[in-house]
């Protein structure tokens, strides 16, 4: 992997219209597709500002996923938000949550310690009850459920909505990104939950070397995601 020269000295942060910019020798960063990197809160800005910081010779990427999150919400979500959120409706329309197995009795009771707390959250709080499907039987959700679920995803910016379609394509599941979002689970929770079925199978057959590197990899990403929200709430 070939990384770009790092051509700068001096990090800061300045107000841009509504938001908050991040300056490299006092020009502002700018997105792949040229446009300027306008952050949503202050705390976003300066944690995406000491990425920059931390670069050496090198810029390194793998290091800067905050940075990668505010670039797509600029340039991938800004003016998509409806599709965007139909994506993630559309996840939720197949939620992970939903298609439980049917043994053995260890893997069953820890689905449901998991999962039936979110599916009732889901049901009382954002009147979304989902219903539940053996395996990977599809079945059909109601449409009045997908819409309280495509309520509370209006609420959100398009940096949020950038970081909540990450956290649901990591994880196969729009409720557990929302329930991170609204602060039902924490980001640890939520990726123990997603990742029920894995650790069960690890537990019983051990754990493959380059699949967990691979898990390493997309939990960074999760977790960049999650700390975006939470930075962005702070505002």
């Amino acid at each position: 992997m070939s990384f770009s020269k790092c051509f700068y000295k001096d990090v800061t942060i300045a107000p841009e219209g509504d938001g908050v910019t991040v300056l490299l020798d006092g020009k502002p960063i700018r997105t792949p597709a040229k446009a300027k990197l306008i952050l949503p809160s202050l705390a976003l800005a300066e944690a995406i500002a000491e990425e920059w910081r931390a670069q050496t010779e090198r810029i390194d990427p793998e290091t800067m996923r905050l940075t990668k999150l505010a670039n797509s919400a600029i340039d991938g979500v800004s003016a998509r938000e409806n599709e965007v959120i139909g994506d993630i409706v559309g996840y939720a329309g197949s939620d992970l949550l939903c298609y439980r197995a049917d043994g053995p009795e260890g893997l069953v009771a820890k689905q449901s310690e998991h999962w039936d707390p979110v599916l009732a959250w889901a049901r009382e709080d954002l009147g979304a009850p989902l219903k539940l499907s053996k395996d990977v039987v599809h079945v059909e959700q109601a449409a009045a459920s997908l819409d309280g679920i495509r309520r509370q995803l209006e609420r959100f910016d398009s940096f949020s909505l950038a970081a909540l379609d990450v956290m649901t394509t990591l994880t196969g599941s729009g409720l557990l990104a929302l329930a991170v979002a609204l602060k039902r689970l924490t980001r640890e929770e939520a990726w123990a939950a997603a990742h029920v079925d894995e650790d069960w199978q690890i537990g019983q057959w051990g754990e493959d070397t380059e699949a967990a590197a691979r898990q390493a990899r997309r939990r960074q990403e999760f977790e960049a995601a999650a700390r975006t929200l939470r930075l962005i709430q702070s505002a």
